[in-house]
């Protein structure tokens, strides 16, 4: 038994267990001076992980970026020895893909060299926000190379008085919950730390668990499932006999799967059109997570719908400027839900599924709006469906190529756009000595999928970005800009309301005109 469990947890991309078991901000590291073994030992790579893997293409590619801003200079070397102590305590980030007759493996590259996987990078001009959000647009346009260790840290030595660092990491290797972190896992609670808690105490939370990490045990279920669907080429609509196989299976997860397989495709809009190779990234000023809070208690819903109601009136705004007449529709955003409890997210992998959200730009009143978002994010907190695509995509891993494009593109025919909210630590922290001041990340898109809308929480703020197909959106910022107008409009109906009776969209109405107008 104890060399079973040895082999899982190398395979799984854990920390390595020499001298600690998990990085700690503070405590001693993991030792990772010594020179990784020379001999090539190929692991299988997990049927999801696979899915991701193969899901690249030069339209989109399946990495998730990130940029740290720094309030002081933070040198090369620093960076690379943090690197070497706390981020290569996980073996996986050594390993590179390799592909065999028996699908793709991990491993151990013999020729890694720090110096590839650690660039300095220089801003033009100014080296200011708009700098920056260039540089990472074209990191994220950039193929990483394949004959490597999928991953890469950009130190952007000047920006804004300190430093800036852009990371690449393919999505194969980790889900963004898992990469976040491995990132924080890198930082600590003071600019001089001595000794500190474990990052999952001071990060972490019990209710920020996702309920639905308490039904995995469907999952194989759905994996079997799954195969079925694909046997069946994916056909539901004009296939009767695959309802018939769905039900055997149990009504709960058949009717979970039959929807998400007769879902129409969103509906075509400026953002629902060819892809081109160029991404742009941009992020917007940060809102105080306080005020999230107060909005989310001003109309009993929670921060996640506060937020994603006002990407709902920030897209029907820039919609309406280029000419859409929505009249009471909708597009659809795929959210990714975590299917591990967070403190599991070190061991690395993809742990996560999908569920489809109506985002109503149609609906021109805010509260309205924000109350549609609330229900539909209430129905599907109560659904399986995340657990279904997680089944899909794994049994989707061990399809034929030709099957997992057909899959795909008929995946990415129902969303306009990806949307995920990721949480992290609410008190400042550092990297090698270093104050991390702001932090953003951007989400990949699948198939023929052009938009990413990315959140994160960090130090008591709430910070929002984009990742745009540059033939959809050539400006993002456009976009980015209308947000903040958004939530304010939330804030004013929410402290105009008076609350001592619940408000609602008539109240809405009568506080403020509404209006289409550009922001």
């Amino acid at each position: 038994m104890a060399t079973r469990k040895s082999t899982r947890d190398k395979a799984s991309g854990a920390p390595a267990k020499t001298g600690s078991t998990v990085p700690r901000s503070g405590a001693a590291e993991p030792a990772v001076d010594a020179p990784p073994p020379r001999r090539r030992r190929r692991e299988p790579m997990s049927r999801v992980d696979t899915a991701w893997l193969r899901m690249e293409r030069s339209t989109n590619l399946m990495m998730i970026t990130s940029v740290m801003m720094f309030e002081s200079p933070l040198a090369l070397d620093r960076l690379k020895k943090i690197i070497k102590d706390r981020f290569l305590a996980y073996p996986r980030f050594r390993q590179k893909v390799v592909e065999t007759a028996m699908g793709p493996h991990w491993e151990n590259d013999p020729d890694f060299d720090i110096d590839w996987h650690v660039r300095l990078s220089a801003l033009p001009g100014r080296g200011g926000k708009r700098e920056l959000e260039r540089f990472a647009s074209h990191m994220a346009s950039t193929p990483l190379d394949q004959t490597k260790p999928l991953w890469q840290f950009h130190l952007v030595e000047r920006y804004g008085g300190g430093s800036a660092v852009v990371c690449r990491i393919h999505h194969c290797y980790a889900d963004g919950i898992a990469l976040v972190q491995v990132l924080l896992s890198m930082t600590d609670v003071e600019a001089q730390p001595q000794k500190s808690e474990p990052l999952t105490k001071r990060w972490l939370k019990k209710e920020e668990h996702a309920k639905v990490a308490q039904r995995v045990g469907a999952i194989g279920r759905y994996v079997q499932m799954g195969e079925k669907v694909l046997e069946k080429g994916m056909d539901f609509a004009r296939d009767p006999s695959l309802a018939g196989v769905l039900a055997n299976e149990g009504m709960e997860l058949a009717k979970e799967l039959a929807y998400a397989l007769a879902l129409e495709d969103d509906p075509s809009t400026v953002l629902k059109m060819p892809l081109g190779v160029s991404k742009r990234c941009a992020w917007a000023e940060p809102l105080t997570l306080a005020d999230v809070k107060a909005v989310g208690r001003a109309f009993q819903c929670t921060v996640n719908d506060v937020l994603l109601a006002s990407v709902a009136g920030a897209l029907r705004s820039y919609l309406i400027e280029r000419g859409e007449v929505l009249d009471g529709r909708n597009i659809r955003v795929t959210v990714p839900v975590n299917l591990r409890p967070l403190e599991h997210a070190k061991q690395l992998g993809n742990h996560f599924g999908l569920v489809f959200l109506e985002l109503p730009v149609g609906e021109p009143n805010p509260v309205a709006r924000l109350q549609k978002v609330a229900a539909n994010m209430r129905q599907l907190r109560k659904s399986r469906q995340a657990i279904m695509a997680f089944g899909l995509l794994a049994a989707l891993g061990m399809a034929p190529v030709p099957l997992q494009r057909v899959a795909l593109e008929l995946f990415s025919r129902k969303a306009t756009a990806v949307a995920t909210n990721v949480p992290g630590p609410q008190s400042p922290l550092y990297l090698a000595g270093s104050k991390i001041k702001d932090m953003m990340f951007w989400v990949p898109q699948t198939g023929g999928i052009g938009i990413g809308v990315s959140i994160l929480s960090y130090n008591g703020r709430v910070h929002f970005g984009l990742i745009a197909d540059a033939k959809l959106m050539p400006d993002p910022d456009s976009v980015i800009r209308r947000f903040e107008p958004e939530f304010e409009k939330l804030v004013y109906l929410a402290l105009m309301a008076g609350w001592e009776h619940d408000f609602g969209p008539e109240d809405a109405e009568a506080l403020m005109p509404l209006s289409d107008e550009p922001a």
